[in-house]
């Protein structure tokens, strides 16, 4: 009976769905497990190897801890608003609900044939009006919240009205906006029901304000920091560019130090708790504002060294700062208006980036040192930026090296206030031993001493105090795209309403066109039926606006982020009508026991959920602080590109073979940079290679250089064309679509005709055409051998190549695993007792693969059993006693080869239910010893004894062995050493 493993997973897929055998319940009286993985958002492209490696990661744990009894919830979604079907359904017209549900049809099929052993009915898809009706749900109670920070937890705004109503706001130890205007509470009574409103947008834990963020003209859009890498958007590549407006925001600030609290009390990678705890960036210091001359404004700083205040010779602010226009003289306009516009080119971590370009313009403004009132020029610099702290710096050259850089490049003075330090060269950063100095009534304090009188002199005189600041801004929460939740907010004159949750959701309405509209305004704007009738409430035509009763609606969609930072408690109650999880089902399950995902959402997707389990969690809701108890960031499966080598030199194209390349990629490489150093320009993706014999003497122009060099060119081609041994299909390679240009080249093939490709690892990637699809694995394997090959690849967490040629010595294994239940006339299994060897195998690996499984060292499992199935296959083990556990402990990783054995042995229902084998540590306690028996130091023959004999039981026993006799001619030792357990040795 032959291994079938197409017909078997087929077979055991349908059971799983009929009988709905992983749905979680609710009520159950096992222990919960709650494993989940980050949610994927359903691309067109589908899933390559890469994409199921956290799943069947996530998936061998959510198994096992079926198996040790627990109710596992183990559920999936999508994450399914969001740019790229906005920008398909922008270049094809076709909607993007019509793209995204045929994206997740595909991604399901493709996810089924894995065999995961998701609780499908729990799916949910964040852009379902079903699902969103609950993102906007939490987005009201966030605007009808605010951050108090003498109780450390947000509350309901109905409790700060009643503060300002008996109080006023001089007592309100708010998380709010930096600048607020002081007022009585009869002040508060006597404002109009406006005034009021736009008081409290400074204080709700969701705000308008106009912020700078970050454009993208390209996809017509903000974007957050984390959605742009090297100063273009992470979709599509295109410019990013600084400018102001009118923005949602959430205050993630006020939670700056819980979120940095928490993460002592979840089990995550140092490098990701590291990751946040930068990017919350903590610090202590003071506040400082100082004077300007000629005006009435204030430059406010936050530092973390007031003691070296003193040392100031200019400040610095962000070229973006609301000062810049005011204070800038008219001499320095221009010059200052054509730097900023230069600055708004450049992105934040552009410009937080680049350590080594030092640029800025003086402004012509003054400030005036608090403390010996001599004037402090004022320039703009982009390494100052606008979102972080105030926005501006007083600048210290003697002790920042930042500073000092600027100060030596523009020459402005650079004032030494550090007692025996020589600054001719460098700054003086080290504050531990700092000893003050030219400093009037902070001379000879050391740093501690220093800071703290300067911060009780800055208090005296009312310009400045103590303060702990963090780096965390506020996230913007507005993008200017259609593809997103709507907002549940319309606008009475100009300030935000919010619509009762009773009429939720408000569904994303049709539009003919997917770009902003003519006037500017975003997609929504094209939308003819986006108002708010307040009476009969309900969305209405924008033709009915000028009605009494109807306003505009909010034309901005959320941001991707929205629906990713709450999906955790749906998947807990995921069809309630009534509240987006039912408080019994928050109770039971709590928190995501285990999280699977990518690393790159460390300061994304992983803070934003953090932030608004808090929320939740003060508002009564969450029933912990955290979502994610442990996570785990599994590694990057790695592609194997192909490359063929492109030769031209203007005139005839051809490729040559990697064995035949006229040198070494290496040596050709290296050879392009030599020319470039001699001023032959060679391209990123391409090198050069001399082609004729004599190379050119030093004095050769470049113009000659060029004609005497041919191009070769690196070309990624498509894997498929390729293979195991590296050979190039040529003529499905000039019939193929992508290379069409190229079906008249002439290839250089080896001495055996072969045309050699040259391998390159790097990130699977459509662009590199090194992208294998897991449906031909299944196809042609099965899912067993891809789930176990991909354990098997290597450590979770690290990154891995992908190489398909490895893959059959992994369906060799299952082969040879199944020939232990089967030989071609059918099941070979008995009830014999099995033998000491085959329950020590048994054992050996039970205790291995439940250390691995609690470990996630799935790697090494899958050696375990490969040892455990040659161990066995060589004792000819057949017995159920060892085989029946065997495919329980298998099951995890080949959940469908598990489940047609266990079938097979005569048992009913799904392995998956079944209590794991329990380990007996007595089978790997040895009983006897194959003791090796030396004359003279040289062992001769070999001698299994028990092993609780004794030195003189095992000397009898061997001076009475034939074998002793003959090696002694009958003559008796001259010395034994017999160590028990280890040696055997007879001196003659």
């Amino acid at each position: 009976m032959k291994y079938n493993p197409n017909q078997i997973e087929a077979k055991w897929q349908k059971y799983w769905s009929e009988n709905q055998t992983f749905k979680a319940a609710n009520d159950s009286a096992k222990p919960k497990y709650f494993v989940l993985d980050m949610f994927p958002y359903p691309s067109g492209a589908g899933l390559h190897v890469g994409h199921p490696l956290g799943y069947i990661a996530s998936d061998i744990y959510a198994r096992y801890k079926r198996h040790k009894g627990f109710n596992v919830l183990h559920p999936q979604g999508y994450d399914s608003f969001g740019l790229p079907a906005e920008q398909y359904a922008i270049q094809t017209g076709q909607h993007p609900e019509k793209t995204t549900k045929e994206n997740i049809a595909r991604y399901r099929e493709q996810l089924d044939k894995i065999g995961f052993s998701f609780d499908w009915s729990r799916e949910v898809r964040t852009s379902n009006p079903d699902y969103y009706k609950w993102t906007q749900w939490i987005f009201i109670q966030l605007f009808n919240s605010w951050y108090n920070n003498d109780s450390d937890k947000a509350e309901d705004i109905s409790t700060l009205t009643a503060i300002f109503e008996k109080e006023g706001n001089a007592t309100v130890n708010a998380v709010c906006d930096d600048v607020i205007v002081p007022f009585t509470a009869a002040q508060w009574n006597a404002f109009t029901k406006e005034e009021k409103e736009k008081i409290l947008l400074q204080y709700r834990l969701t705000y308008l304000a106009e912020t700078e963020v970050n454009w993208c003209p390209a996809l017509g859009t903000v974007l957050a920091n984390d959605e742009i890498i090297n100063g273009v958007s992470e979709r599509g590549g295109h410019p990013v560019i600084r400018k102001k407006m009118t923005q949602w925001s959430m205050r993630i600030s006020a939670y700056a130090e819980r979120l940095l609290q928490g993460l002592e009390t979840i089990d995550w990678s140092e490098s990701i708790k590291e990751s946040q705890r930068n990017w919350i960036g903590k610090s202590v210091g003071a506040a400082v504002t100082f004077n300007l001359k000629g005006h009435d404004e204030k430059v406010a700083v936050f530092t973390t060294r007031p003691d070296t205040i003193f040392g100031v010779t200019f400040m610095t602010l962000a070229p973006e700062h609301e000062l810049v226009a005011k204070i800038t003289t008219p001499e320095q306009k221009q010059a200052v208006d054509a730097y900023i516009e230069a600055t708004a080119k450049r992105s934040e971590r552009d410009r937080m980036a680049d350590v080594k370009t030092i640029s800025g313009v003086f402004t012509g403004a003054y400030a005036e040192h608090p403390f010996t009132k001599e004037p402090i020029p004022v320039w703009i610099g982009d390494y100052v930026l606008a979102g972080y702290g105030t926005g501006a710096v007083m600048a210290v050259p003697c002790g920042d090296e930042r500073d000092y850089a600027f100060a030596k490049h523009f020459g402005i003075p650079i004032k030494n206030i550090f007692e025996g330090v020589d600054i001719s060269e460098a700054a003086y950063s080290d504050k531990e031993n700092t000893v003050i100095a030219d400093s009037d009534f902070l001379n000879g304090l050391n740093y501690k001493k220093a800071t703290q009188k300067a911060i009780e002199a800055l208090e005296q005189l009312g310009q400045g105090k103590g303060k702990t600041n963090y780096r965390l801004r506020d996230a913007v929460f507005s993008r200017q795209r259609y593809w997103g939740e709507p907002f549940p907010v319309y606008y009475v004159n100009d300030l935000p309403q919010m619509i009762d949750t009773k009429h939720l959701p408000i569904v994303l309405p049709e539009v003919e066109k997917y770009l902003p509209t003519e006037d500017g305004q975003p997609p929504l704007g094209n939308a003819t039926v986006w108002a708010w009738d307040n009476v009969n409430h309900k969305v209405v035509n924008n033709d009915l606006i000028d009605h009494v009763t109807v306003f505009p609606l909010e034309l901005n969609t959320m941001p991707g982020w929205a629906g990713s930072s709450w999906y955790w408690m749906r998947y807990m109650d995921a069809h309630n009508d009534a509240a987006f999880a039912s408080e019994d089902a928050l109770k039971y399950w709590e928190n995501v026991d285990l999280y699977i995902g990518g690393s790159e959402h460390a300061t994304g997707h992983l803070l934003y959920s953090r932030f608004w389990n808090k929320f939740l969690k003060d508002k009564g809701f969450a029933p912990t602080e955290e979502p994610f108890k442990k996570l785990i960031n599994q590694g990057m499966i790695l592609g194997m590109s192909a490359i063929v080598y492109r030769f031209t030199n203007g005139v005839e194209v051809k490729f040559v073979s990697k064995d035949k390349m006229p040198n070494s990629v290496n040596k050709m490489q290296a050879f392009g940079s030599l020319l470039e150093r001699e001023g032959v320009e060679v391209s990123d993706d391409a090198f050069v290679v001399r082609t004729i014999s004599v190379l050119s003497t030093s004095d050769e122009s470049s113009e000659a250089k060029r004609k005497n060099l041919e191009q070769v060119l690196k070309i990624h081609v498509d894997v498929n064309l390729v293979n195991a041994s590296d050979e190039l299909d040529i003529d499905a390679f000039k019939s193929h679509a992508l290379y069409q240009e190229y079906k008249n080249a002439q290839f250089i093939t080896n001495e055996n005709g072969k045309f050699i490709v040259g391998r390159e690892v790097e990130k699977m990637s459509k662009s590199k055409y090194n992208v294998v699809n897991p449906d031909d694995i299944c196809e042609q394997y099965g899912a067993d051998t891809l789930r176990l090959y991909e354990m098997f690849l290597g450590p979770l967490e690290q990154a891995k190549p992908w190489n398909t040629a490895g893959i059959t010595g992994v369906s060799g294994f299952l082969k040879k695993l199944w020939r232990l239940y089967f030989d071609d006339n059918g099941l070979i299994v008995t009830d014999n007792e099995p033998s000491k060897e085959a329950l020590k195998t048994l054992h050996k690996t039970i205790k291995k693969v439940q250390e691995d499984i609690e470990n996630f060292s799935f790697n090494t499992s899958v050696s375990g059993f490969m040892i455990a199935v040659n161990e066995l296959s060589a004792a000819k083990c057949n017995e159920r006693a060892i085989l029946e556990p065997l495919a329980i402990l298998i099951s995890p990783y080949a959940p469908h080869i598990a489940e047609e054995l266990w079938e097979a042995l005569g048992n009913e229902g799904s392995i998956s239910q079944v209590p794991f084998p329990v380990f007996d540590a007595k089978h790997l306690v040895e009983s006897s010893k194959e003791y090796p028996v030396s004359f003279n130091g040289k062992m001769r023959f070999k001698i299994e004894l028990p092993m609780d004999l004794t030195a003189a039981e095992i000397e009898k026993i061997i001076l009475a062995d034939e074998r002793t006799i003959a090696q002694l001619n009958g003559n008796a030792p001259k010395k034994v050493v017999i160590v028990p357990g280890k040696i055997i040795n007879l001196v003659g």
